[in-house]
């Protein structure tokens, strides 16, 4: 298997997880919004901590670029996004949000290159374009106040820091490592947040559904969909791999409807369709300038 296949599946399995939250996000409703998150990154973090000594890829002394990175990391793509997604949805329709941080993929496809010093490649910048196409006709557009819009643009940023800041260490730290490290370096932040909005009632005993939820995040959408990320990262390039942000959608999709708490509908079909195209374009082999000689 080449390594752009088996980027293409580690790709696409982190970002149909991802996607999943919809399904699983009701049963968190009623729960303090940034101590569940903490919560989740506290034991997703001890979780790759755990895998990364089993392994043998256990703590390394860190550079002061490293710290800047992982903090950095922390602060925008996990922490900061969190706190924009919540409060975008406040002044603006969930499908606005959805679609404003589902443009990703076009940021990854400019920026990405740019810093691997490498020229934006016309066809996965084009690609990229009908994924997003795709992704907002499944999500549908809504509506909202400039101030939800600024809030949902400044998420889209975070999203796509997520991906950048993590190209400068991944090659010598790995994906455990930048998994495990961007996770906890949240879990403080996450905690200070909640303290300002929510006062002292931060976290509270779960109930069963919301254990099994909270168990979910850290597990399946912290630890394993982390790992594939960062792993299909490198393979891919940030611009190649944002294509792959177009199965959020189609996790969202089915896991409702295995959760018994949506159906699919005609635009739903159609969106993942056209994802499908864009991916298909994005990730074709790019045809040589020069003929093989005779």
């Amino acid at each position: 298997m080449t390594e752009l296949r088996r980027g293409a599946i580690g790709a696409a399995t982190a970002m149909f997880c991802v996607g999943t939250l919809t399904g699983v996000s009701p049963a968190l409703h009623d729960y303090p919004v940034y101590g569940g998150q903490a919560v989740r990154y506290l034991i997703g973090s001890l979780l790759l901590l755990a895998i990364a000594r089993a392994t043998g890829n256990g703590i390394v002394r860190l550079t002061r670029r490293e710290v800047f990175f992982l903090m950095a990391l922390a602060l925008t793509g996990l922490t900061a996004f969190n706190v924009l997604i919540v409060e975008s949805t406040r002044f603006a329709d969930p499908a606005t949000v959805g679609t404003v941080v589902a443009a990703v993929p076009i940021i990854l496809a400019l920026v990405g290159p740019l810093l691997e010093r490498r020229k934006p490649a016309p066809r996965v910048l084009l690609a990229s374009v009908i994924v997003v196409i795709g992704v907002a006709v499944t999500g549908g557009f809504g509506g909202g106040s400039p101030l939800g819009l600024l809030l949902a643009f400044g998420a889209l940023a975070c999203e796509a820091g997520f991906s950048l800041l993590a190209l400068p260490v991944l090659g010598r730290l790995g994906a455990i490592r930048v998994s495990a490290y961007s996770a906890a370096l949240a879990v403080p932040q996450l905690v200070v947040v909640g303290l300002v909005v929510g006062g002292p009632d931060l976290v509270r005993v779960p109930t069963a559904a919301e254990a099994l939820a909270l168990g979910y995040l850290a597990v399946v959408i912290t630890v394993f969909a982390f790992l594939c990320w960062y792993t299909s990262l490198p393979r891919l390039g940030a611009d190649k791999a944002g294509l792959f942000s177009g199965f959020l959608p189609v996790g969202a999709v089915l896991s409702t409807v295995v959760l018994g708490t949506g159906h699919p509908r005609l635009a739903d079909l159609v969106g993942a369709c056209v994802v499908m195209g864009g991916l298909v374009i994005g990730l074709r082999p790019a045809r040589s300038r020069h003929p093989e000689p005779a």
